[in-house]
This record gives structure tokens, C-alpha cells and sequence, in this order.
């Protein structure tokens, strides 16, 4: 066949070349032209977006294909990723221009506003939106990006509905709507989306109760089921039997009923089953073929029955979590030879019978949980074979037999809990000194034997007490260096109490009391500076009570009693601020120190017969009483002593019948001066002695609304604090009103996060508000160093360093209770004095907001609020360096024009004349210097010789210094460095002078939590693992802010 004749085979090459050539230049010449309308158009958005310093490489005389942002495909752009670049304005919808936009990222900003304007990107298959401040709904039309593929919106504030129009995005794979505010309903047309592989909508408890719709059982691709905390009721339908292509299905605490349908434990390819924290009842479906299962959490739950021999089919599985239910019957033994077996939790239950003896043999076990059941016999001995072991917990059982001696060289062991059974025997040496070790509690139980000389070093935690140990305390005990709490109650030890005891610098617990010790305390003390608890009552101790123990300032629990102590009760105990003192059965003598000579310690003394008071409060005689002979009396004596006793008589006869007429004028008055009790938990409080306490010994700090005690409560043992407001009439009217505000918001808040009103006592003349006492006080004691050494702060401040992640904490605590404020109180409370020295710490260094004298409750939307004056602290006070520069620099040239003034005016209207939803932002900005103090160890009104702290951050942030310049030194060593730069960027972000362009406190805490893996992105895991978190960054070794 005669083939067709090439084009340009009569074509002469000279030509045919330039042809070519003019073909070329022509292509060339549309590419150019391309990418320079795209660099226009995005050099457009850049100027829309604020010229953020982040995107500075973006010029006219680059290729947008080389900046680093943008991804270019054949010469387009097809990929804008904005993704942590600090944007705090809006996306402008002409991004859109991009016609060829297939990837839109601009995840982990600040960015404000509803859904952005870009329903015209009309060929975008990828959207991500995470992490940034979108409010608002979700459109109705967005099912214009008909070619979406993949959206994230996690992490924002997108409110109402999800819309049935997301049911008709027909090439969406993934639909991520995590940790958001929506508040009505999510659209059945979901189960339309056959392509889907992706659905997370967990962490929305907003969410109108719903149940699981069958439609969903139609996705036959879904790969991944995620709605933890979302609200759901009802029964897990049917039709979820029918996901066959299912591998995680996570829909933990919400209010599920009803059984676990039969087909779900037979999905092939399932490999996470998380129902945790539901209401699911009845047996664990006994049909098990879903074997490529990995973990398996059923806990808290209502389930029943026994747990299924078939669990031993599945040889991938790696966590067995059925704990807190009502499970009955045996553990079956073929669940102890699953090679991949590593947790195996199952406590709180009704399980019977013996532990199967292969537990550990076969598999890397680390965690074994069993306590609370009924189970008997003895610990599997292979427990740690594979030497992965990290902890044993068996208490509360009716297990028997000794420890096995396996656990003696289990190097990783954390924990073994085995306290209430009936073991006996021994202790393995090597557990002692088990390297990880940190606590061991065997208490009721039979051990014996002899206290070991040397622990392991992190032990921290030893509990023996009610069981048969015996022997001396060795002299070695001084190498016990990190022992904390040392139970030993109610066993057989014996011999003196060694001075080397004295030396546990960090012991808080230590009870000896029920053994044999016998002999005189040592008379010096080393190292119990930390010692709050002590109890040696119970034995055979005698001679002199140290006066030492009068030095252990932390020393709130004292029990001598029962034993042989002789001589007086050292002055030096009067020091302490002791909740509870026992020195009953004794053979104490002389006078009770005057400190104890009050109610509170009227058990604290009894069988004493040789101690006297001075003050008849205590059941015990007076030590200036002398016994007298009544025949010895004259009859001059028994004369006088009538006519005294008569005379007497008549005289309060006489005062009586006056006072009477006084009392019916006066009992008015009267009425008014007698103290009230108003409770607003319930108390086991004696208002007395909560009076009676209010000294200047307890006075643990002043400022302008009152002064503050420390008090113990004798008959809880708690200490309380009691901020006390002396009302001298017009003088101090602005503190009784800053108390009623205190008192008005404080009783109607719970929060874990905001500091507990116990109780208000009051009368005509002085108002008293009684809280929960907090152990380390305020915050900026410990970052800006005031961390005096007072008596009331002696425990919190030994060894005591603020490093990274407490501060990451207590960032956290309080965001906590600020949004709580703002966000779930029926009338929003705005604080208007935040600051560090109102964020109290307890023991844990968990925050609690405190001082509401200044804040105010905003009325309901449609009625008049005004606020009168501007409430804070100088630092704290929004906008920060506008007020202070515009009006220093116009008193400086002496510039009082109209030109200088107006400026300053203008800024305060927009800080303090705006609507009641701005008045929050008053908070955002005050919580923002806080942050960037936590951040910097700087002071408010100290960034530097001329600025506050705020304007300082925002001149470091402009000047691009790296995290390393603007850290505190304090913490260089030990912390995440893209942790303290998120930090300070959102303290940034907080200060901004405009509070519109702040973020709301439930962004800021969002943000936090998502720097705290310990936070679970705001959920609270209990003893569960989250289910898939959300992403984190990656960050260079030098942080650029």
C-alpha cells in the first residue's frame, strides 16, 4: 500500500527551520505571558493578605514557579500552599484568577472570617482550611467546586448545619469536618458519596443529637470512621455490617445504646474498633472474623457476659481495652498467645478464675491491667519474658501465691500494683532496684522480709502498709534520695527511728504508725523540708518530742499518739500551721503551747494527765489552778466571799433589767453586726474557727482589693484562703462593690480552670470570701523572680523550677477557664483584669483564674451594656503602646493639636466604645501579654527601656528575630522549640491593636491544645489512646517568627 506523503517532505529545511523556530518563540512567548498575569495575580493577593514578612520572596522579578509557596505544572501554577505563614487577613477571592488552582492550602494561619470567597475555583480538587479562625456557616452552594476532592476544615469555628449540598460532591474522598462549633444537624446525602474513603467529623459536641443514619452503611469505599465526641445516640445501625472496605471506625465518647451489631467484629479488613466512653449493652458479639484487627477498645461501657474465646483468633492484635464494664466469667486462655499482644486491659470488671499462665510468653507485653475483679490463684510467672513489661496492675483481687521472681530482672518495669490480696513471701531484690522503677504498691497483703538498704532511683512511691515486713530501718535508707510517699503502716518493724531517715530531702508522706519501733527520735532533722504528713503513732517511742520538727514548715499532719513521749510539747510546733495534731496517750506534761490552746485540737491531747492551758478551750486543767483545803477557810473569809458573791448578783440583776429596754432599740443594729454564713458547696466548715485564724501570722498577701489569709479548716483538714474586704463606708465603697461582682459571678461558675468559691461570710463592717486554698500561689511569682521563700511557699518552691511544658500547661488551664467564661456561661463574663498575678497554681501547677472584682457580666443581646471606666493593669491594658506612645509623645513636644489627640481617641472607641462582642476581645489581649510573658520570662511593662512588653514582641516579630533571641533563658535547654514559637506568634496575634483582628479564647485554646499532646486536641483521653490525631508541622532547627 502506497504510504501518504510527510507534510513538509517538499518543504526546503532553510525554511522548514524557521518555521520551527517561529512555532517555538510563539509557544514561549504564551508560557510568559501566562506566568505573568499568574505572578500579577498573585502579587495582588499577597497585598490583600497584608504584605505578610513570611511571603517577602514573592517579587516582579522572579518566576512565581520558584517561590517556594507555589507549585507550577506545564508552566502554571496549579498549587498554592500558604500552610503556617502567619496570614491574618482574609482570602481574597482573587486567588480565584488561578484557572488552572488544583491545591489550595493555607492551614495553620490566623485567618478570620466566614467561608472564604473561592466557590469560583472551578477546577480545585484540594481544599484545606485547617487550623485558622472561620466562623460561620458552611455554604449552601458548595457544591460549585464540583471537581472537590479533598476538604479539611478541622480546627476552626464553623457553625449550624452541614449542608445536603456536600451530599453532591461526587469525586470527595475525604471530608474532614474535626473539632469545630457546629450546632444543628449533618445531612443524610453524606451516604451518596461513593467515592468517599475519609469521614471525620469527632470533637463536635455541638452537634444536635443524632443518631447514626443507615445511609452511611451504602459507603462501600469508606476506609476511615471518625466521630468521636459527636453527639451520637441511638444504636450503631444494621447497615454498618455492610462497610466492607472499613479499617478504623472510632465513635468513643458519645451516648450510643443498645448492642454491638454482630457483623461489625466480622469486617475483613477492620483494624480499629474504638466504641469507648458509650452506653452499649449486652454480650460482645461471640462471632470473631475480623482478623486483621489491631486494637480492640470496648471500656466504659454497659457491656456484659463473658469476654469471647474468639479474641484469640485475632494474631494481630496489639490492645485489648475492655475495662469498666460489668464482664463476667473467665479470661480465656488463647487471649495470653496472641504474638502481638502489648496491652491487655480489663480491671473494674466481674471476671473469675485464674490468670492464663502464658501472658507474656508470646507476645511484647507491656501493660497488664487486671485489678478489680474476682480473679484467684496466682501471677502468670512469664509476665516480662520478652523484657518489655511496664507495669503490673492486679489490686483489689483474691490472688494468692508470691511475686514471681521472673519480674526480679524486668528492667522496664514503671509500676506493679498488687496491694488487697493475699500474697505472700518476698519481695525479689530485684525489683527494688528495678533501674524505671517509680512506684510499688503492695500494701494489704502477707509479704515479709527486711526493707531493702538501696532502691531504685526514679522510686518514688513505696506503699507496704498491712503486711508482715519486720526488722530494723537500715542506716542505707539515706540513698532512698527520690522517695516521696513511704507507707508503711501496720507491720512488724522495729528498732530506733535512724537519724539517716532525716535525710529524705524529698519526702511529703511518711507513715511508720503500727510497728515496734521503740527508743527516742533522733533530736536532728536533716532534709524534711518537704515532709507534709507524718505519722508515727502506734509504737514505742519515748523520750523528748524533737524540737526540730517545729523547723519542717511543710508539716501539716502530726500523729504521736500512743506511745511513750515524755517531757513538754516543744514551743517550736506553735510555728507550724498544723490542719491536724495527735499526741494523745502519751506522758506529755507542762502547758500546751498557746498555738494549740483553741478547739481545733480539743482530741489532739487526751490522756495527757500531766498537761495544763491557760485558756479553758481544751478539756484539760489550768495550769495556774492550785489546789485548795476548804477546812483551812476562816469564818472572815466565807464572810467576805458571800457579801462578793451577793453584791455580784445585784449588780448583773441591775445591768440585766437596763440592758433590756437597749436591746428593743438596738436589736436592729444588732442584727446587722452578727455575722452570715452563705455556703455555695457543701461545707463541713466552722465559721469560727476561720475567724478566730484571721492573723497576721496567716497573711499571705495585700493588694487593692483586700487582704488574704491562709487558713486551715479543722475539721476537713483542707486549707483554705480567705480574702478578707474591711468595708469603712464611703472609703472603701469601691471594694465592697468589686466584692458583690466577686461573690455575683464566682457562685454561679463551675470550672475545673477557675479559682472555687467555697462560701461568703459577712457582716455590717467586713465582708470575707472563703476559697480553695492554692499551694503555689500566683503565676508571676514564679516568672518574674518573686519566688520568696515564706513559710506558706516552702513546699511549692523546693527543687521547684517554671520550666516549658508546666508553662505550656498553665497556658492551657487558663485558656480554658477565660473561654469557659466567654463561650459557655449563660451570661458572658468578661474578666477586664487578666494578668499573671491572677492566675493561681495549685500543687499540680494546674492554672485557675482568680480576682473577679473588675468583671463584669455582659447582658443578653438587645439590651443596653455600658462600661464604666477602663478596668486592668498597666501592661495588660489593650491597646498597649497606642495609648501610652501617642500620649507621651504629644505631652513630649508639647503637641496638644487635633492631629495628635484624635488618633489616641480613635484607638480607645475602638477598644472600649465597640459591642459587647468586642468587650472579649479586652481579655484576648490581656491573656496575650501572658503569653508572650510566659514565653519571654519578660515583665508587662518591661520589654524594654521605653515600650511594654506587646509592642516589644511586635517589634521583634518585624524584625524576623528567631525564637532563640526572644526565649526565656530559663528555659533554652529543655523545650520545644516550635511549641514557644507558636506561643509567642498567637501572643502576637492576641496583642493586635485592632480587636477585630484578634482571635476569639476558643481559637486561642484550640491552638494551645494543639501544641499539647498530653491535651488530645481538647479531649479528655482517660486511660484511652486518641484516635488518629490531628497533624502537627515539622520545624527547622532555627525558628524563624
Amino acid at each position: 500500500m502506497r504510504k501518504p506523503p510527510f507534510l513538509f517532505t517538499k518543504i526546503p529545511f532553510p525554511a522548514l527551520f524557521l518555521l520551527l523556530v517561529f512555532s517555538f518563540s510563539l509557544t514561549f512567548q504564551v508560557i510568559s505571558q501566562n506566568l505573568d498575569a499568574e505572578r500579577s495575580i498573585l502579587l495582588d493577593v499577597k497585598q490583600q493578605l497584608g504584605n505578610p514578612p513570611s511571603l517577602q520572596s514573592w517579587n516582579s522579578s522572579s518566576s512565581p514557579c520558584d517561590w517556594s509557596e507555589i507549585t507550577c505544572t506545564d508552566n502554571t501554577v496549579t498549587n498554592v500552599s500558604l500552610r503556617n505563614r502567619i496570614i491574618i487577613e482574609k482570602i481574597p477571592a482573587r486567588i480565584c484568577d488561578l484557572k488552572n488552582l488544583i491545591v489550595l492550602d493555607v492551614s495553620y494561619n490566623y485567618i478570620p472570617g466566614e467561608f472564604p470567597d473561592i466557590l469560583n475555583c472551578s477546577k480545585l480538587e484540594y481544599l484545606l482550611l485547617l487550623q485558622n479562625s472561620f466562623v460561620g456557616p458552611i455554604p449552601a452552594d458548595i457544591d460549585r467546586l464540583s471537581r472537590l476532592r479533598y476538604l479539611d476544615l478541622t480546627a476552626n469555628n464553623f457553625s449550624g448545619d452541614i449542608p445536603a449540598a456536600i451530599g453532591r460532591l461526587r469525586e470527595l474522598f475525604s471530608l474532614v469536618l474535626v473539632q469545630n462549633e457546629f450546632n444543628g444537624t449533618w445531612p443524610t446525602e453524606i451516604g451518596n458519596l461513593s467515592n468517599l474513603e475519609h469521614l471525620a467529623m469527632a470533637y463536635n459536641d455541638k452537634f444536635r443529637p443524632l443518631a447514626l443514619p443507615k445511609e452511611f452503611g451504602a459507603l462501600k469505599k469508606l476506609k476511615y470512621l471518625w466521630m468521636t465526641e459527636a453527639n451520637l445516640m441511638g444504636e450503631i445501625p444494621e447497615s454498618f455490617n455492610n462497610l466492607s472496605s472499613l479499617e478504623l471506625l472510632d465513635l468513643s465518647d458519645n451516648k450510643l445504646e443498645g448492642t454491638i451489631p454482630g457483623g461489625m467484629l466480622t469486617l475483613k479488613n477492620l483494624n480499629y474498633l474504638l466504641l469507648f466512653i458509650n452506653r452499649l449493652s449486652d454480650h460482645i458479639p461471640s462471632s470473631i472474623e475480623a482478623l486483621n484487627l489491631k486494637e480492640i477498645d470496648l471500656s466504659d461501657n454497659h457491656l456484659t457476659g463473658p469476654i469471647p474465646a474468639g479474641f484469640g483468633k485475632l494474631q494481630n492484635l496489639t490492645g485489648l481495652n475492655l475495662f469498666w464494664n460489668q464482664l463476667s466469667g473467665e479470661i480465656p486462655a488463647n487471649i495470653s498467645l496472641i504474638p502481638t499482644l502489648e496491652t491487655f486491659k480489663v480491671f473494674s470488671n466481674h471476671l473469675s478464675g485464674v490468670l492464663p499462665p502464658a501472658f507474656g510468653l508470646h507476645s511484647e507485653l507491656k501493660l497488664f491491667e487486671v485489678s478489680e475483679n474476682k480473679l484467684s490463684g496466682e501471677l502468670p510467672q512469664h509476665l516480662c519474658a520478652r523484657g518489655t513489661l511496664l507495669g503490673v496492675v492486679a489490686s483489689n483481687n483474691n490472688l494468692s501465691g508470691e511475686v514471681p521472681t521472673s519480674l526480679e530482672n524486668c528492667t522496664s518495669l514503671l509500676t506493679i500494683q498488687l496491694s488487697n490480696n493475699r500474697f505472700s513471701g518476698g519481695i525479689p531484690s530485684g525489683i527494688w532496684t528495678s533501674p524505671d522503677m517509680v512506684s510499688m504498691m503492695l500494701d494489704g497483703n502477707s509479704f515479709s522480709g527486711t526493707l531493702p538498704s538501696k532502691l531504685a532511683r526514679n522510686l518514688s512511691r513505696v506503699e507496704i502498709a498491712n503486711n508482715k515486713f519486720y526488722g530494723p530501718i537500715p542506716a542505707e535508707i539515706s540513698s532512698w534520695m527520690n522517695i516521696s510517699v513511704l507507707n508503711a503502716s501496720n507491720n512488724m518493724l522495729s528498732g530506733k527511728i535512724p537519724v539517716e531517715l532525716t535525710s529524705l530531702w524529698n519526702i511529703t508522706v511518711m507513715l511508720l504508725d503500727g510497728n515496734q519501733f521503740s527508743g527516742e527520735l533522733p533530736s536532728q532533722i536533716i532534709s524534711w523540708k518537704s515532709l507534709n504528713k507524718l505519722n508515727l503513732s502506734r509504737n514505742k517511742l519515748s523520750g523528748l518530742i524533737p524540737k526540730a520538727l517545729g523547723s519542717l514548715t511543710s508539716l501539716s499532719y502530726l500523729d504521736l499518739s500512743e506511745n511513750q513521749f515524755s517531757g513538754q510539747i516543744p514551743p517550736e510546733l506553735g510555728h507550724l500551721n498544723l490542719i491536724i495534731l495527735h499526741l494523745s496517750s502519751n506522758q506529755l506534761s507542762g502547758m500546751v503551747p498557746i498555738e494549740f490552746q483553741h478547739e481545733a485540737y480539743e482530741d489532739s491531747f487526751l490522756n495527757n494527765p500531766k498537761l495544763c492551758v491557760n485558756v479553758p478551750t481544751l478539756n484539760l486543767p489550768r495550769c495556774d489552778a492550785k489546789p485548795v483545803n476548804s477546812d483551812k477557810l476562816s469564818t472572815k473569809y466565807l464572810v467576805m466571799i458571800l457579801i462578793f458573791a451577793l453584791s455580784g448578783f445585784l449588780a448583773v440583776v441591775f445591768v440585766t433589767l437596763s440592758m433590756v429596754h437597749v436591746y428593743h432599740r438596738k436589736n436592729h443594729n444588732q442584727e446587722h453586726t452578727a455575722w452570715k454564713f452563705t455556703p455555695y458547696h457543701k461545707l463541713d466548715l466552722d465559721e469560727y474557727n476561720i475567724l478566730s485564724n484571721l492573723t497576721e501570722n496567716n497573711l499571705i498577701g495585700c493588694g487593692g482589693s483586700g487582704k488574704v489569709y491562709r487558713v486551715a479548716n479543722n475539721r476537713s483538714g483542707e486549707l483554705l484562703a480567705v480574702k478578707m474586704i474591711c468595708n469603712n463606708r464611703r472609703l472603701d465603697q469601691k471594694l465592697q462593690k468589686q466584692f458583690e461582682t466577686e461573690v455575683k459571678i464566682l457562685s454561679t461558675i463551675r470550672h475545673a480552670n477557675i479559682v472555687k468559691l467555697l462560701c461568703c461570710i459577712s457582716n455590717e463592717t467586713s465582708s470575707l470570701l472563703v476559697y480553695e486554698y492554692m499551694e503555689k500561689q500566683s503565676l508571676d511569682r514564679w516568672l518574674h523572680g518573686k519566688k520568696q521563700r515564706t513559710s506558706s511557699m516552702t513546699s511549692s518552691v523546693h527543687n521547684f523550677v517554671l520550666d516549658w511544658p508546666r508553662r505550656l500547661q498553665i497556658a492551657i488551664g487558663a485558656a480554658k477557664g477565660l473561654c469557659h467564661m466567654h463561650e459557655n456561661c449563660s451570661a458572658p463574663i468578661i474578666h477586664r483584669d487578666v494578668k499573671s498575678s491572677n492566675i493561681l497554681l495549685d500543687a499540680e501547677c494546674n492554672a485557675k483564674i482568680a480576682d473577679f472584682g473588675l468583671a463584669k457580666m455582659l447582658v443578653k443581646q438587645g439590651e443596653p451594656d455600658t462600661m464604666s471606666g477602663i478596668a486592668g493593669s498597666y501592661g495588660y491594658i489593650a491597646p498597649g503602646k497606642t495609648i501610652k506612645a501617642l500620649l507621651s509623645t504629644c505631652f513630649h513636644f508639647h503637641n496638644l493639636s487635633i492631629s495628635c489627640i484624635i488618633p489616641f481617641l480613635y484607638t480607645w472607641m475602638i477598644e472600649y466604645a465597640y459591642t459587647t462582642k468586642v468587650n472579649k476581645k479586652i481579655d484576648v489581649y490581656s491573656f496575650g501579654v501572658v503569653l508572650l510573658e510566659l514565653v519571654t520570662g519578660r515583665e508587662p511593662n518591661n520589654g524594654d527601656e521605653h515600650v511594654c512588653l506587646a509592642e516589644w514582641a511586635w517589634d521583634q516579630f518585624r524584625e524576623e528575630k528567631t525564637i532563640e533571641e526572644v526565649m526565656d533563658e530559663e528555659i533554652k535547654e529543655e523545650c520545644d522549640r516550635a511549641q514557644v514559637a507558636t506561643l509567642f506568634k498567637l501572643g502576637i496575634r492576641c496583642t493586635n491593636k485592632l480587636p477585630s483582628n484578634r482571635p476569639t479564647m476558643k481559637g486561642v485554646l484550640k491552638i494551645l491544645q494543639q501544641c499539647s499532646p498530653q491535651e488530645g486536641h481538647g479531649r479528655n483521653k482517660k486511660d484511652h489512646e486518641v484516635a488518629p490525631p490531628l497533624r502537627n508541622d515539622t520545624y527547622p532547627t532555627t525558628y524563624k517568627l
